[in-house]
This record gives C-alpha cells, sequence and structure tokens, in this order.
C-alpha cells in the first residue's frame, strides 16, 4: 500500500473563503483569511494512502470484494478497468486548535481555521489525483475524478468497506458507527481508471512520404 506523505506550502485562500462560506461578503477582511490559511499550515499532518484494484463492473475485486451500488457511480466508473481506492487526511492537530478556538469563544477564527483545513484536505486529494494521473497515463490509463459515498446516489454506508481497502487505517484514520471519517478533515474516494484509445496513426512509408529525393527512399 503506497502512503502520500507531501507538505502543502500554500492554502488556496479563494477556497477558504468559499467554505467559509464568505464568497459573496465583499466587505470582509482578506488578512482574517490569509491569517487563517497561514495558521493552519503549521498544523497540518498531511498523508494519504491508496491501494488499485482490478474492476469489472459491479465489482471492485479486493479482498473481500466490493460490490457497488448505486446508479451515478456506476455510470461514472462505466468501461473502467481498474480502480484506485484512496484516502487522504490532514490530521487531528488542526481539528483540536479549532475545537479550543471555539471553547475560547474565537468563533470566528474557528470558522476560518475549519474552512482551511477543508481547503488543505482537498488539495490534498487534488495532488494525489494528479500524481495518478501522471503515473497511469505512462501504462495507457486516463482517470475519471475522483467519487466518495455520499456522492448522487452512492449510499454513505459504502464507506465502511472503502474504508478498508483503501488504506485508511494505516495513516491514522477510523471510522465512526455513523460512517463519518475521523479526523474529521480526512477524505475516502473511488478513481476509475479507463483504458484510452488508440489512436490509429497513418502509416508512414515511401508510398506517402512527399520527401522525392529521400536517399533512404525506396
Amino acid at each position: 500500500m503506497p502512503i502520500y506523505n507531501a507538505q502543502i506550502l500554500e492554502i488556496d485562500a479563494a477556497e477558504t473563503r468559499r467554505y467559509a462560506g464568505l464568497r459573496k461578503a465583499k466587505d470582509f477582511g482578506e488578512q482574517n483569511i490569509r491569517d487563517a490559511c497561514a495558521e493552519a499550515l503549521l498544523l497540518l499532518e498531511v498523508r494519504g494512502a491508496w491501494n488499485v484494484y482490478d474492476y469489472k463492473a459491479p465489482v471492485v475485486q479486493s479482498e473481500p470484494p466490493f460490490i457497488i451500488v448505486g446508479k451515478s457511480i456506476l455510470k461514472h466508473l462505466d468501461g473502467c478497468e481498474k480502480v484506485i481506492c484512496m484516502a487522504a487526511t490532514v490530521g487531528a492537530e488542526i481539528e483540536r486548535e479549532i475545537n479550543r478556538k471555539f471553547e475560547r469563544g474565537e468563533y470566528l477564527a474557528s470558522v476560518l481555521l475549519d474552512a482551511a483545513a477543508t481547503a488543505a484536505v482537498e488539495q490534498a486529494a487534488d495532488a494525489m489525483e494528479k500524481h495518478f494521473a501522471a503515473t497511469f497515463a505512462k501504462d495507457g490509463f486516463k482517470l475519471r475524478w475522483r467519487f466518495s459515498p455520499g456522492y448522487g446516489d452512492w449510499d454513505l454506508t459504502a464507506q465502511e468497506k472503502l474504508f478498508k481497502i483503501s488504506g485508511a487505517e494505516q495513516i491514522g484514520m477510523s471510522l465512526t458507527s455513523a460512517m463519518m471519517l475521523e479526523p474529521r478533515k480526512s477524505i475516502t474516494a473511488i478513481i476509475g481508471l479507463k483504458r484510452m484509445a488508440n489512436k490509429l496513426q497513418p502509416k508512414k512509408d515511401c508510398a506517402t512520404c512527399d520527401k522525392f529525393d529521400c536517399p533512404a527512399r525506396k
């Protein structure tokens, strides 16, 4: 099971603003958001894990097999030969600090740090996707974007099996009886791998070449 340990050097302030519900708040101080992003960077513990499995709809060939149920997720994985089951987290320390701020009555700071943590875990998952895209393109695959339990009609109960086969436990994540991930700023997802079509290239030989003075011409 591969492990992803990478540092996030900058948290997207625009995404932090969006997650804080402040997209339309034009008069809100931008410095507050930048401060929250800067503080979050000091608290992040970015980790990721993933496993790759063969897939023949609707079954992920893991051990034990994982049967996919839901029209939206099955449509999303249509034509895929393999799937990546992934997990990512930014750790528990940032969550503890969010809670401490709230308990001290620092509600705005708590909300903004929470939003920065959400932006950070999404960035971590995005970085993993980019890595997968580059890696599996070499083998002739293209990625379908990540899809998590709870999206569309893919029931949240699928979280239990996805959690186990993604390797989430190996990076310090756990799952509650309500199918909620802990630490709270964590993600599990499935990514489909579909074989890229081979484009037929025109045959190149002397009959199709217009370089008539070529010394190698037959």
